[in-house]
């Protein structure tokens, strides 16, 4: 039986309707990409340029409960006793305290928790801590876990592994970073090359967790610009770059302060090239309000001209101020000079 001919009208009435159906279907796609487009846009447009976070150092002796330290006692209670260091207030409660500062991300200090690395019950209650407070964990500085740079093989691989738990860490906590340190014994070339193979090794455990192994400058050869940067460099890692420090450049210290000061500016403008975040050191300040060791407009040019975008973190370290006065003082510069950028 054959089957009747569609008409010219019947066919002409389906093309009309399958026209239709095209136009509102890719029609509707367009408008939801654009949609989705406009929002990403906004969202950038919203988000600024430097936020401003508030690292744990800066209330040091609010969870010590001393003011002052003795800091030979202080490393072997670290590794005898470390919770008999902690004296004041409870470092889980630092979630609210940040939050009382007008902050929205916290960058902590190992050594507050260091009888903790293995207790992810302490962890997962922190975490609520921290949801509760409306503050995310940006990165977890992390000290006292042996030398990176180490030239024994075996001393190294230890000082390697002891991060890991840190930097697991830091992934359950929804950190980016740990900050590490690139320290060793011997000349320069010989620390630099020791630390590209330590920070290197760290770092593939890092990229594999999706965290950033940063360095800081703080102190010895890690406190020459150009040094680190070099270090960089080498080690070519996108997940491995550095925390720049506004006042960290003492490359030798003696019993009356500094005896070799690296220039910190040019030290800043050599960090920034691998910054995946910044520590806004201040010390004193003057009736401006100003930080008297550290020019913080300079400071944030500089890190503005790098292309560096995210949070920088308030770490005071004074004794003229109270931690809290210093804490306030420095994010109102901060929050001063980034409205002048």
């Amino acid at each position: 039986m054959k089957r009747k001919k569609q008409s010219f009208r019947q066919k002409t009435f389906v093309m009309a309707i399958m026209a239709v159906f095209l136009f509102a279907t890719f029609g509707c796609k367009e408008k939801a990409q654009k949609k989705e487009e406009v929002e990403v846009a906004t969202e950038m447009e919203s988000t600024p340029d430097f936020q401003i976070s508030l690292a744990q150092w800066s209330l040091h002796k609010t969870f010590f409960g001393v003011e002052s330290m003795d800091w030979g006692a202080f490393r072997k209670a670290l590794d005898e006793s470390p919770d008999d260091l902690l004296k004041g207030r409870d470092p889980m409660d630092f979630p609210q305290m940040a939050a009382e500062y007008g902050v929205n991300s916290i960058e902590l200090v190992n050594t507050f928790y260091f009888s903790r690395a293995d207790d992810m019950a302490y962890w997962t209650e922190f975490k609520k801590k921290c949801d509760a407070a409306g503050v995310s964990v940006g990165l977890i500085m992390c000290d006292a876990l042996g030398n990176l740079g180490d030239a024994n093989p075996d001393n190294q691989l230890a000082a390697v592994e002891n991060h890991y738990k840190w930097v697991d860490i830091a992934k359950f906590l929804g950190a980016h970073s740990i900050r590490v340190n690139a320290a060793g014994e011997g000349t320069a070339d010989e620390v630099a090359k020791n630390a590209v193979v330590g920070l290197s090794s760290l770092g593939k455990y890092g990229a594999s967790k999706g965290i950033n192994i940063i360095v800081e400058n703080h102190g010895g050869h890690s406190s020459n610009g150009e040094w680190l940067s070099g270090v960089m460099g080498q080690v070519a890692m996108d997940n491995v770059g550095t925390l720049p420090d506004f006042g960290n450049f003492c490359i030798e210290r003696g019993p009356d302060g500094c005896l070799n000061e690296y220039d910190r500016y040019k030290g800043m403008k050599e960090l920034m090239s691998y910054a995946k975040g910044v520590s806004a050191k201040s010390h004193e300040f003057d009736e401006a309000g100003n930080e008297v060791n550290t020019d913080f407009l300079r400071m944030m040019k500089i890190a503005k001209e790098s292309g560096f975008k995210g949070y920088v973190g308030i770490e005071y370290e004074g004794t003229k101020l109270s931690e809290d006065e210093g804490i306030k003082a420095t994010k109102a510069l901060l929050e001063k000079v980034i409205a002048q950028l």
